[in-house]
């Protein structure tokens, strides 16, 4: 059985507290933070699932490359095996299919299921073409649009909009970290895992802005909570 951290590091549960905000920002811009306490309960479960989910297969996908470039992965340490990892993959998406099957809206499974696809289309594809990297950016506008599907049955402007913007953040993330991984030496800074830790600022400045000044110190705390658990266990 793998110990605790390396289930942890595998699904880079570090970085969830973004994810989380993600929904929460779908959710008030949706009018649906109040109404489904519940249903918001779920798709926090489901998503948070899919997440940890398409990190454990991005590792499954990556175990060659990375037992050359990166063997301190769980899966080329040997801390882990890879049929291990496959199924704890499975597992966790089977779990967020469940959640949003009991979630408020009958059609959050299927945005589920988008969601899922292009998750599992950037692991498989991700190593092989640059341009990959606009799956990235659907991961995490997907969380938005599977967010307000599966509380309302609709998609707002607004999510639309702060979604889009995540997503080109997402770009840049993609970017600068393809970056860092053709140089000699790597950044002197711990550049990437802070900019993944901001993503919680960006939905606070949005929502401080469309509804209440008061979001952006829940911007702030999220940054902060994704930079300290990320030092525990690695959000990159």
């Amino acid at each position: 059985m793998p110990r605790l951290k390396t289930l942890l590091t595998l699904c880079r549960v570090s970085n969830l507290p973004t994810v989380w905000m993600n929904i929460l920002c779908a959710a008030a811009l949706a009018g649906a933070l109040i109404d489904h306490p519940g249903g918001l309960a779920l798709v926090l479960i489901a998503v948070s699932a899919f997440y940890a989910a398409g990190m454990s297969f991005n590792d499954y996908c990556d175990r060659h490359w990375d037992a050359e470039r990166q063997p301190f992965r769980p899966i080329p340490s040997g801390r882990i095996g890879a049929r291990t990892a496959l199924r704890i993959t499975l597992g966790l998406f089977a779990l967020g299919f469940v959640c949003l099957y009991l979630a408020p809206h009958p059609r959050a499974p299927l945005a589920g299921a988008a969601l899922v696809g292009v998750i599992l289309l950037y692991d498989w594809l991700h190593k092989r073409h640059w341009a990959t990297v606009g799956l990235m950016a659907l991961t995490r506008l997907g969380v938005y649009l599977v967010a307000a599907v599966a509380l309302t049955g609709e998609i707002p402007a607004l999510v639309w909009l702060v979604g889009a913007l995540q997503g080109l953040y997402t770009l840049a993330v993609t970017a600068v970290a393809r970056w860092e991984n053709h140089r000699i030496r790597p950044y002197p800074f711990p550049v990437i895992p802070w900019m993944i830790a901001a993503m919680g600022l960006l939905d606070g400045l949005v929502l401080a802005i469309a509804l209440h000044p008061a979001w952006l110190l829940a911007g702030v705390a999220v940054t902060l909570l994704t930079r300290l658990s990320q030092r525990y266990v690695r959000g990159d």
